[in-house]
């Protein structure tokens, strides 16, 4: 990582890291995952239908435009609040609960599926949606048996209580005030 890693911020503990972190971070994760390799699958040519309805174009461009904006706006939020990014590698030292956060655990992730789906549908390809299938039981496995431990230790009562009330896939109806 050379001159963009952690030590260009070391010693701001109440600033997020600089914006050209975030920046590096959501080109090596997003970017790569529902751009670079869906470009890649899109060439396996594996239609979803043979002719498909307009309707699959018009659902995949309105889930790509709401996940991305999902996508989009959850960093924004890591970069505003939670004195980290949304990699693995500069974990977040504030726990959000804000906007989206509020319904449920993983706004940021579910609008990279949605990204991913909203793709497959749109270019009518059967790889570009296995991939973002795959992609969404990798991620809750990730979740379950690394990244919410590691937010218990970090974050200990507050997640705990955090993660009693807020699902982490399917959104409450109604926002969590903890």
């Amino acid at each position: 990582m050379g001159w963009l890693n952690r030590s260009l911020y070391l010693g701001m503990a109440q600033k997020s890291p600089p914006l050209l972190l975030h920046f590096r971070d959501w080109l090596a994760l997003p970017f790569v995952v529902t751009v670079i390799i869906p470009f890649l699958l899109y060439r396996i040519r594996a239609p979803l239908m043979r002719t498909p309805p307009v309707a699959f174009s018009v659902v995949g461009a309105i889930l790509y435009v709401l996940g991305l904006s999902m996508q989009l706006y959850t960093t924004s939020l890591f970069w505003r609040f939670a004195q980290g990014t949304l990699a693995p590698w500069e974990p977040t030292q504030k726990l959000v609960i804000r906007g989206p956060y509020r319904y449920c655990r993983n706004p940021m992730i579910t609008g990279v599926v949605a990204m991913l789906l909203g793709e497959g549908l749109f270019f009518n390809a059967l790889a570009i949606t296995l991939w973002g299938c795959f992609f969404f039981v990798m991620n809750t496995m990730y979740f379950i048996f690394k990244e919410e431990p590691a937010m218990l230790a970090r974050f200990g009562e507050s997640y705990a209580e955090y993660k009693k009330h807020v699902p982490r896939w399917v959104p409450r109806l109604r926002p969590y005030h903890g």
